[in-house]
């Protein structure tokens, strides 16, 4: 594969992302509870991901790597939950925002492990990142006086998981293909979701019964099984931090879906948000360009 296409691939992974919030609202608005639709992903993404293996891998896996591919899973998991902990106490557009700060963490952590200093372009990269974000997610005129504590914990610590998760994709399992990765990794998260979320849904009939398992199937797919392939392909080829600035395309998805698909109201200051990420997360490939035909 050309170089060009990993950060691509990153891009699009984060795409994925950003459906998810705009998917959850739709089957709370069918009568199922943000719980149940985020349980049904995990569980069914694991599904989709055995599915995969068999058809593609036609063998028995083999389980290798094993602190990686535990600590991946119980990230992807923790995000979603903790995340939704946010949510219940801020408005989704702050816990958002807080949920972004993965790119400044995820760039630390970078930072630390490969004992150097933030590059210039990658701080105005993140200044660029911070600011379209709160304005494409709409907080400007937000009181925030009332929010409690609690809210920006769990926020915080949203933004931290994605950022480990990001951090945790980059080690290379040696011997393991991709397919064996997500189905581990898939395996590892839906047992973390177990204790965290609501599994009765299983057993109950809520899953197959009540038509969850639509959302399940398009929160799988696009929460776990394509993002996590990808990135499993992409991360270890493009690094940490740079992968922490092209995931922001998760934001301006995530307010062009629930438009389309919610019919919220989309303003100025959010297209210039939009805008402003997209310059924000071009800067470092743009610096790469020019400097490589200098």
């Amino acid at each position: 594969m050309k170089q060009w296409m990993y950060p691509l691939l990153i891009i699009f992974a984060a795409s994925c992302y950003g459906i998810l919030s705009t998917i959850i609202k739709l089957a709370i608005r069918d009568g199922f509870t943000a719980a149940e639709a985020v349980t049904s992903q995990y569980f069914v993404g694991f599904f989709i991901a055995l599915i995969v293996f068999i058809i593609v891998r036609h063998k028995v896996p083999k389980f290798g790597g094993g602190f990686t591919l535990v600590i991946a899973g119980l990230f992807t998991a923790t995000t979603g939950t903790v995340y939704g902990q946010a949510v219940e106490y801020m408005p989704a557009s702050l816990a958002v925002v807080m949920l972004f700060q993965f790119t400044w963490v995820g760039m630390l952590f970078d930072c630390i492990a490969k004992r150097r200093l933030p590059k210039r372009i990658e701080v105005i990269s993140l200044v660029f990142l911070f600011g379209g974000t709160i304005l494409a997610a709409g907080i400007i005129d937000a009181d925030l006086s009332g929010i409690p504590w609690q809210g920006w914990a769990w926020g915080m610590a949203s933004a931290v998981s994605f950022a480990s998760f990001v951090t945790i994709n980059q080690r290379v399992v040696e011997g393991m293909d991709t397919e064996t990765r997500l189905l581990f990794t898939s395996f590892f998260a839906a047992i973390a979701i177990f204790f965290f979320q609501t599994p009765e849904i299983v057993w109950n009939g809520t899953l197959f019964g009540g038509g969850l398992w639509i959302y399940g199937l398009i929160l799988g797919l696009f929460g776990i099984v394509i993002p996590i392939y990808l990135f499993s392909i992409a991360v270890p080829k493009v690094g940490g931090a740079m992968t922490s600035i092209l995931s922001a395309m998760e934001l301006p998805v995530a307010v062009t879906a629930s438009v389309i698909l919610l019919g919220e109201t989309l303003t100025i200051l959010q297209v210039v948000g939009i805008l402003v990420i997209l310059i924000g997360m071009s800067l470092p490939s743009l610096e790469h360009r020019r400097l490589k035909y200098l």
